[in-house]
């Protein structure tokens, strides 16, 4: 078992969080926040199927509109890009993206053992390509690829899928956080949120 919160934190991203407040917006006026990561805050859209979330870094509104994105059963359903609404103190603007609503893995959950199969596979090719810096996470997941590792076909083309975007936008992989790897209410696993611009 890999230590998640150590691998975070030897990457210099451990504990970080998105510090801008909710920009004001009619559609977010009195919507509860129910996530915040580095890069984005989810907001409940109110039924039970859609949320709102605000991202800051353009891997996630790449990853989120482009129209040759990542798509399929792996992928986040994507309802409306309601455009920029404020601008981060990092100075990228905030993109509010209307999406599916996704759930955290459940311990034990057979989605949640998929994760933790493609985080220790993408662990240890970062381990291996560890030399190559800030590359080392494209050339793991490259190899996620070309290497099946009995996950099914569908996975397995969303890891190609995902290692293509990767290359194609020159942004990082980031599926060591368990928290960009989400399910659906069926249980089916979704890299959620997989990418980040260093």
């Amino acid at each position: 078992m890999i230590d998640l919160a150590a691998a975070r934190v030897q990457f210099g991203r451990g504990g970080v969080l998105l510090p801008d407040p909710v920009p004001a917006h009619p559609l977010l006026d009195g919507r509860k926040e129910i996530g915040r990561g580095e890069y984005s805050i989810v907001l409940d859209n109110g039924d039970g199927e859609r949320v709102y979330k605000i991202v800051s870094s353009p891997a996630d509104y790449f990853l989120y509109t482009a129209d040759d994105r990542p798509r399929g059963e792996h992928f986040p359903t994507i309802h409306a890009d309601h455009g920029i609404i404020g601008r981060a103190a990092s100075g990228y603007p905030l993109h509010l993206i209307e999406m599916e609503k996704l759930y955290p893995l459940a311990e034990g959950s057979p989605a949640a053992e998929l994760a933790l199969r493609l985080i220790e596979a993408y662990w240890s090719g970062c381990q291996q390509w560890s030399r190559l810096g800030v590359n080392m996470g494209r050339i793991a997941l490259y190899h996620m690829s070309l290497n099946p590792l009995a996950v099914g076909d569908k996975l397995q083309d969303a890891i190609r899928a995902l290692s293509d975007f990767v290359d194609s936008y020159q942004v990082l992989p980031d599926i060591l956080n368990a928290n960009n790897l989400m399910v659906r209410k069926d249980g089916t696993l979704v890299f959620s949120d997989p990418v980040f611009i260093a």
